[in-house]
């Protein structure tokens, strides 16, 4: 799903003849609804009828995917970019599944496997829906989509266990709402630069965001069946975690942005490589390899030293490859050398992510916590692909259709203080076994209290 959005952006708006900002939509509505039923999913996901949501959100992704395969209007195209927006929702629950139903050791592997899962299909996806759209055209590569989706349909019915004894967790209703409303109005303002042509629209929707999160945030913490463990996320390692993670989104995306921006670069820019949209595509392919090779590195890695410097260490390639971007981007070796180290740090983050934000978390909410950690990561996405377009913005002469080529280098230095503040975060977080003796001890007061 995430590689069926950006490729194809500016072929919706010729084709449908909409604005490049309203065909940009067929983008920020998947992110949207992914950020909106991520936690509602998390929530179904953590009880008795996990197969049951999980194959329903499965299904309405595919049926997304036939609608915009067929030729009907706009909005029914965003209509089903909506409906494929539960396939970033679904992610959270399925590393439950590993958790609850494999062996430790393996449980870990496959958590990995599921969260680099992304990575990896961003790097195939975009060359693949890039040589399609160009070769047939929009619709089928739209459809490409939807055949994916179907094989995922089937290979979840055949995998996934089948459903527990029970009744089906009750549903925060209000807090869902509320949450929409808010995170609506975080995006919109996040991906959609437009709004602050007016900067009192910007403002007021950004006021709007904060005053209904609020809102959000002190439902959740009074209602008996909250649709987020606030206070559970507010522990010192979830919180952490998610923080660290908000940081890297940030920065991973902002130069993932100024790559992919660069590499296309016509030559009357006077600098890049005039890449056509396959090709920038194909030059993700090591993008996508090295981040599946991280991903099955990191439960390696993490059994043999401190997850900490783990997650550092893969923030500090990110850093590796900012920095090769800024000094040598006339070189296209250098170009691809840095894109390569990109994704190996991209994807070594996102395995490990799972296991330091589920330190000392009780099985039971493993998928809403991850489901609040997928939110954060699309946030931190969103956020560096505009401060990526606002930083060239800057750096771009009065009258000229191009960024000064200068520009790029000085934006992709804001990457190493972002992936340097998120391996701070996680390096000050205590040892993950003195925070399990603490969690260990809270319960035992817990049950000792009980009796």
């Amino acid at each position: 799903m995430g590689g069926v959005g950006a490729p194809l952006i500016t072929s919706v708006s010729l084709e449908l003849g909409v604005a490049l900002d309203g065909a940009q939509w067929t983008l920020t509505i998947t992110l949207f609804a992914g950020a909106i039923f991520a936690p509602v999913l998390g929530r179904l996901g953590a009880g008795p009828r996990r197969r049951t949501s999980l194959m329903v959100a499965l299904a309405l992704v595919a049926f997304g995917g036939l609608l915009t395969t067929i030729p009907l209007p706009f909005w029914a195209l965003l209509a089903g970019r909506a409906f494929q927006g539960l396939g970033v929702a679904a992610v959270a629950p399925l590393m439950s599944v590993a958790r609850d139903h494999l062996p430790a050791e393996r449980a870990r592997s496959t958590i990995a496997t599921i969260a680099v899962a992304g990575t990896v299909g961003l790097g195939v996806s975009y060359p693949l829906m890039g040589l399609v759209n160009q070769l047939v055209g929009l619709r089928a590569a739209y459809g490409v989509g939807f055949l994916l989706s179907v094989t995922a349909v089937l290979i979840a019915w055949r995998a996934i266990p089948n459903d527990t004894p029970g009744s089906a967790p009750r549903i925060d209703i209000p807090g869902a709402v509320l949450l929409g409303l808010g995170m609506f109005g975080v995006l919109l303002v996040v991906a959609q630069p437009s709004v602050w042509d007016l900067v009192w629209v910007g403002s007021s929707i950004l006021a709007f965001a904060v005053a209904v999160l609020g809102a959000w945030t002190w439902l959740e913490l009074r209602t008996p069946s909250p649709l987020v463990d606030l206070r559970l996320l507010a522990t010192g390692g979830v919180l952490r975690a998610n923080a660290a993670m908000f940081a890297a989104g940030i920065g991973v995306y902002l130069l993932f942005s100024l790559l992919t921006r660069f590499v296309q670069a016509p030559a009357e820019a006077g600098y890049g490589f005039g890449f056509s949209g396959v090709l920038a595509g194909a030059a993700l392919i090591p993008f996508s390899v090295f981040g599946f090779v991280a991903g099955r590195l990191t439960p390696w890695l993490t059994a043999r030293m401190s997850t900490r410097w783990v997650f550092a260490i893969y923030a500090g390639f990110v850093m590796v490859a900012a920095g090769l971007f800024a000094i040598a981007p006339d070189s296209i070796a250098a170009m691809l050398t840095s894109i390569t180290v990109l994704g190996f740090g991209v994807g070594g983050l996102t395995a490990v992510m799972p296991t330091l934000v589920l330190n000392g978390v009780p099985q039971t909410e493993t998928s809403s916590v991850l489901s609040i950690n997928q939110i954060v990561r699309m946030i931190g996405f969103s956020i560096g692909s505009a401060l990526a377009g606002l930083l060239l913005a800057t750096a771009t002469p009065s009258g000229a259709l191009f960024p000064d080529k200068h520009g790029y280098a000085a934006a992709a230095i804001y990457v190493v203080p972002l992936l340097g503040l998120a391996a701070v975060i996680i390096l000050l977080s205590p040892r993950a076994t003195a925070l399990a003796r603490k969690v260990n001890r809270s319960r035992g007061r817990g049950i000792r209290q009980s009796h």
